[in-house]
């Protein structure tokens, strides 16, 4: 019976892999935000981490100084956030500031005004996924869940069961009001993260830490 069960699941998530029928939210190009219409399909990111995407040529040299606005929590009837608490979305958000300032203070000065040399960054928290409970992890354990999950970090894919979370990033040359940069961005732990399949918005979180790294590097 069990080796059956074990079969039975391996061909399910075959058919995952095979159909991206096990990875989560797909982000849209939401309606409510500001440069969206700027943004377009990102054919180059196969991860699906960065679907969407505007960008000019910036030598991010030039900038010196970061100011980050208040993180805002998407509204838009295109929000995907399912049925997650307003609690957890505040907390998301507030992790997404606090993170992401600090990742940017390592090569910018932080500041408060608009200025010379400065960008300006504004962060929107629009969707978020939390991990199945248990399962999550157990996935990683078992022989369907390895097989799935070790394609997955292949491709830089997301794990089985595991949370994400969603954001919009718009980048402006604080003096002029230049819009720089826009782009819509999913961020997930790798599969291989056990520590972030445990706890319901771990994976998040580990996403959020992913997504500020990514920005620095961006802007390096």
């Amino acid at each position: 019976m069990r080796q059956f069960s074990d079969h039975r699941r391996l061909a399910v998530l075959a058919l995952c892999v095979a159909t991206g029928g096990c990875a989560g939210l797909t982000p849209v190009a939401y309606t409510e935000i500001a440069t969206s219409r700027h943004m377009a399909p990102n054919p180059s990111d196969r991860s699906g981490r960065i679907p969407y995407r505007y960008q000019t040529q910036v030598d991010w040299r030039t900038y010196d100084k970061v100011m980050l606005d208040p993180v805002a929590v998407y509204r838009g009837a295109d929000q995907q956030f399912g049925e997650m608490s307003e609690q957890d979305k505040s907390l998301l958000a507030t992790m997404l500031q606090t993170r992401f300032v600090d990742k940017l203070r390592t090569r910018f000065s932080v500041v408060g005004t608009r200025g010379p040399n400065t960008l300006r960054v504004r962060l929107t928290l629009t969707g978020a996924v939390p991990n199945t409970p248990l399962l999550g992890t157990m996935s990683r354990f078992d022989l369907a869940g390895a097989v799935y999950n070790g394609v997955q970090a292949a491709r830089d894919g997301e794990g089985s069961m595991t949370g994400s979370v969603i954001y919009a990033v718009e980048i402006f040359d604080a003096a002029n009001g230049r819009l720089l940069s826009a782009f819509v961005s999913k961020q997930y732990p790798s599969p291989y993260n056990i520590q972030a399949s445990v706890g319901a918005l771990s994976a998040a979180e580990a996403g959020i830490d992913a997504g500020a790294d990514a920005l620095l590097a961006q802007l390096r």
